[in-house]
């Protein structure tokens, strides 16, 4: 059973590889191009008395071929072709092996050869079996099949790769260093090999060449051999993969040795002196072989780049965390990155591993345990002439790409966090000129993208954008080390205004300066949002505890004035986003601003207070809806009327109504605060009516109704006030005020009635048979019900009177 096994495996090897093979010959064609073709003789001129030249013809056999390559491409299986043409060539050659195999395990079974006797005999059938394929190889026209001398070679080089692992590691008869100098040299012999035989002799040097360390073994490996071995099997593998034009044999052999290299560094294997070996081996990998992989397009593979480049700086940083972050460890990271620039200055197709090895350099810094500040100042200078300076070169040379432009910005913000990280705070107790210098440094070097890419008319990219952000953060940070923190808002603030006055393009550098105003005024928002979130459930919230007059001029208003001149100078922030957060934040500054001002003059006692207070605040809105809407502002009017009327609606209306809540109105009838409180509330809805007029009917009807409600509230309460007091809700309501607030409301449907007869507006003659009707009801049903005498026949007579004329009245508005 295992035998079928292993002669339907090798089958399916054979026929696969001649699929590869056929498949690798017709892109070959392919790219050479169709080959030119002399004009038929016919068509040449003068042939056959012709005058007229044919159109030449191109050759496409290679296209046709591989069109018909790829329709043969099924899971149809020739039997006879499988079996009687490629199985046995194939199957011989790995029989070849595997009888030395069988050959020396015979002899030490009998007893008849002794172990150097073996090994010999077993070099020397595979020196035998490579002349072979040698021989065959010389007479291939007789053979006319390149697979014999391939499966020849193949068996040899087993062969071999066998004998010096038996003499060094099962027998003992040379030592690992030898017995590894031989596996390294079958190794070079099979790449060798590969030029002549093909295919197969590459596959076992790949195969064997990575496998020749760990057949010898030692517990104390020769570190600077091995690197050595390794390194120079790697470049072997990729120059012969990019010579025979298999680009997969390359990236295998980088594969291979970058695994071999994470071994050394996961297994603790690197000792002191071997360090530097190592470092290097790693550089080469990671950004020497990289560079010479190509794939079909001749140029370095992606994959292969990026991958190589982050492989080789993630072994190097834990090479360099495991030697405690010394000079000679950083120095070698350090080659690495310059190697990297070198290649990518050379190639921009590989500069993607720099951006890589950047990122990684960053992480490292983050992770050196307890830097000395010098020592961190010279290793972030060295990596940033790297990382940041060969990108800014490439920009200046007009060379730059997008990642180019992105990278020095991108690599200062990071080195700025690790400085801060290890060695200061956001908002420093006391001067810090040592760190406002390194701040200013690195941002010096995103505004170098910044000047760069303007000159080479790249400005107003997304990374030129994100290049500016840096810069101006960096250069604010540099500020915020020795500027006392009362004025860090205005300086944000300032820059900003300076900014937009005199560099309107560095949209990206005003935005952020823009972003830190808002976060110093975030804290007066959140203070004042979550007091009117308490506010807006009824709980009254005093101004005591609201954010104080000071931190709004300090955090709250440079924010206001820095966005209020940048919509005003700069069109591209004059959208909608942009003017709501003005909106509110200036509404917010207004509202505190206010709310202590008025608690300075007035008091903060809200029973006292809070309905002139509530008044004020709504009269101010009003007005700022009246300025908008004479600007030729309609939508900001309408958004500043809505939010005086939801104010009045909510907290006016619903929940502090003198009606119903303790709320000192003043002890002069008529002249008292409910005058102001409800006339603000009418002013906002009137406000609202007329920006409606121009919009939707029903719009108007709702303000209507909304109006002639408040009306009848501000009648009844200025009716309580007469007979209550300063406080409505301090006396029971007695049965004459009663029956006065049922005339009251037969009074104000008269009065809705008229101003709809001359305003010719139907829905105020509606409201008034509405409150005409509410009030018939309250006489009949609840009033009558407490009248005794002439009182009930006075109460009727007038309703009735009134009934009379009022239905008069509006049937001649009809005929009208």
């Amino acid at each position: 059973m295992t035998l079928i096994t292993l002669i339907f495996l090798v089958g399916a090897i054979a026929w696969l590889w001649r699929r590869v093979e056929r498949l690798e010959g017709e892109v070959a064609a392919l790219r050479r191009g169709p080959p030119s073709r002399p004009l038929p003789a016919e068509s040449a001129p003068g042939a056959a008395g012709e005058a007229q030249v044919q159109p030449r013809r191109t050759d496409n056999a290679p296209i046709r071929r591989l069109a018909a390559g790829a329709a043969r491409w099924r899971p149809a299986l020739d039997f006879e072709d499988l079996f009687g043409r490629m199985l046995p060539i194939w199957a011989g050659g790995v029989t070849l092996a595997v009888a030395d195999f069988f050959l020396v395990r015979w002899s030490i079974d009998a007893g008849l050869l002794t172990p150097l006797v073996r090994v010999v005999l077993a070099g020397l059938f595979g020196i035998v079996l490579i002349a072979g394929a040698e021989t065959a190889y010389r007479w291939r026209d007789r053979i006319a099949d390149p697979r014999v001398s391939q499966a020849l070679a193949g068996a040899g080089l087993a062969t071999l790769y066998a004998a010096f692992y038996l003499a060094g590691s099962a027998y003992g008869l040379i030592g690992t260093t030898l017995a590894f100098l031989g596996l390294a040299a079958v190794t070079g012999a099979a790449i060798g090999l590969s030029y002549r035989f093909g295919l197969p002799s590459a596959v076992l040097g790949l195969v064997g060449g990575f496998a020749a360390p760990a057949l010898v073994g030692s517990e104390q490996p020769n570190v600077p051999l091995l690197t050595l071995y390794l390194a120079l099997v790697t470049a072997g593998l990729s120059l012969t993969g990019r010579r025979q034009d298999r680009a997969w044999l390359g990236i295998a052999a980088l594969a291979g040795g970058l695994g071999w290299g994470a071994l050394l560094v996961l297994g603790g294997t690197v000792r002191p002196s071997d360090l530097a070996v190592v470092g290097i081996y790693l550089v080469i990998l990671g950004a020497v072989l990289p560079a010479l992989s190509r794939g079909p397009d001749d140029k370095p593979h992606w994959a292969v780049r990026v991958g190589a480049a982050a492989l080789a700086a993630v072994q190097l940083a834990l090479l360099v965390r495991q030697g405690g972050f010394g000079t000679l460890e950083w120095s070698l990271y350090l080659m690495l990155g310059a190697a990297l620039a070198w290649f990518g200055w050379r190639a921009p197709a590989v500069r993607e591993g720099s951006a890589v090895a950047a990122v990684i350099a960053i992480a490292l810094l983050f992770a050196w345990t307890e830097p000395s500040g010098q020592g961190f100042s010279f290793v972030c200078a060295a990596l940033a002439a790297i990382f940041a300076g060969v990108p800014l070169a490439q920009i200046a040379r007009g060379n730059g790409r997008a990642l180019d432009l992105a990278q020095p910005g991108g690599f200062a913000l990071g080195v700025a966090a690790t400085a801060l990280w290890h060695f200061g705070v956001i908002l420093p107790e006391r001067p810090d000129p040592a760190m406002a210098l390194a701040l200013f440094a690195l941002a010096c070097l995103a505004a170098a993208a910044v000047a760069l890419a303007s000159r080479s008319g790249s400005l107003g990219s997304r990374w030129t954008r994100a290049d500016e952000a840096v810069a101006a953060l960096l250069g604010y940070g540099a500020l915020v080390q020795f500027l006392p923190e009362t004025m860090l808002a205005w300086t944000a603030a300032a820059m900003a205004v300076l900014l937009a006055w005199r560099a309107a393009t560095l949209a990206g550098a005003i935005a952020t300066l823009l972003a830190v105003c808002a976060l110093w005024g975030a804290e007066p928002v959140l203070g004042w949002t979550s007091m009117n979130a308490m506010a807006l459930a009824g709980v009254p919230a005093a101004a005591t505890d609201m954010p104080g007059l000071g931190e709004v001029v300090r955090r709250l208003l440079p924010g206001v004035t820095a966005l209020g001149f940048v919509a005003w100078r700069i069109t591209a922030f004059r959208k909608i986003p942009t003017l709501a957060a003005l909106g509110v934040a200036s509404g917010v500054a207004a509202h505190i601003a206010y709310r202590a001002g008025f608690a300075s003059v007035a008091g903060s006692d809200f029973v006292s207070t809070g309905a002139m207070e509530r008044a004020g605040w709504v009269a101010l809105l009003v007005a700022a809806a009246w300025l908008a809407m004479l600007r030729g502002w309609p939508r900001v009017a309408c958004a500043i009327a809505l939010a005086a009327a939801a104010h009045f609606a909510w907290f006016s209306l619903a929940l502090h109504n003198p009606l119903w809540a303790p709320q000192a109105v003043g002890a002069v009838p008529i002249l008292n605060a409910l005058l102001p409180s409800y006339a603000v509330g009418i002013a906002a809805l009137l406000l609202l009516r007329r920006l409606a007029a121009r919009g939707e009917a029903h719009l108007r009807w709702t303000v209507d109704a909304a109006l002639m409600l408040v009306t009848a509230l501000l009648a009844i309460s200025e009716l309580r006030q007469c007979f209550s007091g300063t406080i409505l809700v301090g006396t029971p309501v007695g049965q004459g005020e009663d029956l006065l607030r049922s005339l009251t409301g037969i009074v104000l449907a008269i009065g809705f009635l008229l101003w709809g007869a001359r305003s010719g507006e139907r829905s105020w003659r509606i409201g008034s048979l509405v409150l005409m009707v509410v009030a018939v009801f309250k006489v009949f049903l609840i009033d009558a019900a407490g009248l005794e005498g002439l009182g009930r026949v006075a109460s009727f007579m007038a309703l009735g009177f009134s009934l009379i004329g009022i239905g008069w009245f509006y049937a001649r508005e009809l005929r009208a």
